[in-house]
């Protein structure tokens, strides 16, 4: 079953764009029209998100954002038998050499981003890396066989990308500063936390908002330079990608610093442009006041409430 997705998949991704694009626009009007994927969770995201916008500006974003997601979906699988030459003129990156500078002067370098314009084809970014160098793409693992499958091969298109699993993230990164390989670490980090993981809450588009945390503490314990990705859709199967410098010394400023900037950052991103950013995602159903409710916080670490002996 594992082989069959994967051929079938790399079969679709051997068809042109033009052919991708028109599959997406048919995608688009079952996914949105007939069956109202998660329109009521992007329209509640949306509406809380932007107050300060009318309900016909909600409509046309919610629907560029529906075209945007299906058109995810096919670049994503077109990862599969993309040529190097047309991914480069697809996919533009403008300060890649900044990394290759840090690199010579013995340090690694992270890079931060959201789940907005196509993080999968972020993950092709180290195709102008040198061989030598790794680039390490955190995941986590999908419950279908078939389909972790069919995306770890999405996301090992460079020779030197190396999908870890994040419980194994911190492992990798230990054993290729020992031996002195010098890697570029993504990390996607504005999912929501669980309840138990929740150590730090920010403003985020006129929310309160948990957020992780875990990819700054490993960025501290590697002693990375952090760059937060910014990445625009000019058009219709192109991207631009700028890397933003957030610090060059984690330990030097204070805790959750660094994943304050990044929400600042991706928030600014959304602003100019909310089309595509994952907005199927119910990242704000954790609220500050059921967190309070539920826990309370004790030298750093969430303890679990007795709501019962209380009473």
């Amino acid at each position: 079953m594992t082989k069959l997705v994967y051929y079938l998949f790399y079969a679709l991704s051997l068809l042109p764009f033009w052919v991708l694009y028109a599959l997406s626009d048919i995608e688009y009007f079952f996914v949105y029209r007939v069956i109202g994927y998660r329109r009521k969770i992007v329209r509640n995201n949306l509406s809380s998100a932007f107050p300060e916008k009318d309900e016909a500006e909600i409509r046309r974003i919610e629907r560029g954002f529906y075209h945007w997601f299906c058109d995810y979906f096919f670049e994503a699988v077109k990862l599969l038998s993309i040529s190097k030459s047309e991914l480069r003129r697809r996919l533009i990156i403008t300060n890649s050499a900044d990394h290759e500078e840090w690199y010579r002067q013995g340090r690694n370098t992270a890079a931060i981003l959201g789940h907005y314009c196509n993080w999968e084809w972020l993950s092709h970014v180290g195709y102008d890396m040198e061989p030598t160098r790794r680039q390490c793409l955190i995941y986590d693992p999908l419950h279908s066989k078939a389909f972790d499958h069919l995306f770890f091969q999405i996301r090992s298109y460079p020779p030197n990308a190396i999908p870890v699993p994040k419980r194994d993230i911190l492992r990798q990164l230990v054993t290729w500063k020992r031996e002195g390989i010098r890697s570029l670490t993504g990390y996607i980090a504005d999912q929501a936390p669980k309840w138990q993981n929740i150590h730090c809450w920010l403003p985020f588009l006129h929310h309160e908002t948990p957020v992780f945390t875990g990819a700054e503490r490993i960025m501290r314990k590697m002693n990375d330079v952090v760059y937060f990705v910014e990445m625009t859709r000019p058009r219709r199967g192109y991207y631009h990608v700028t890397y933003r410098l957030i610090t060059d010394e984690p330990n030097s400023l204070p805790e959750f610093e660094i994943t304050r900037r990044f929400f600042q950052l991706l928030e600014e991103a959304i602003q100019r442009d909310p089309v595509p950013y994952l907005w199927t995602h119910n990242r704000w159903k954790r609220t500050r006041e059921e967190f309070d409710r539920r826990f309370s916080v004790s030298h750093g670490k969430v303890i679990e409430k007795d709501l019962t002996a209380q009473g």
